[in-house]
């Protein structure tokens, strides 16, 4: 068997096996901020969700999984985060800043 590789190199396609050996599906979605190495889980065929506590080893183009297959709950999309956009400066405000620089 190759050596496991780490979770930022799963790629769409990839089989899921389940603790028992069953292959379950394959990887739709790999969810997980790389910049931060944040592994969220993976959205698999069938929109069925494992959270990264369940994946056990990974393996070049194949993930084995630490609980069966049908014990995996729907796959629902993360929540889109809100921006806070700040209010604009009046123009009083910005003609003071030429003079003093700006607020902190």
């Amino acid at each position: 068997m190759p050596d496991p590789v780490a979770w930022t190199l799963i790629e769409r396609g990839w089989q899921v096996v389940d603790a028992g050996g069953e292959k379950i599906g394959r990887v739709d979605e790999v969810v997980g901020d790389e910049n931060a190495d944040i592994f969220d889980g993976l959205a698999i065929s069938g929109r069925k969700y494992v959270p990264s506590e369940q994946v056990g080893t990974i393996y070049e183009g194949e993930i084995h999984l630490t609980v069966a297959g049908d014990t995996l709950g729907p796959y629902t999309a993360p929540k889109v985060e809100e921006s806070i956009i700040p209010e604009p400066s009046t123009w009083l405000q910005r003609f003071a800043d030429l003079f003093r620089g700006p607020r902190r």
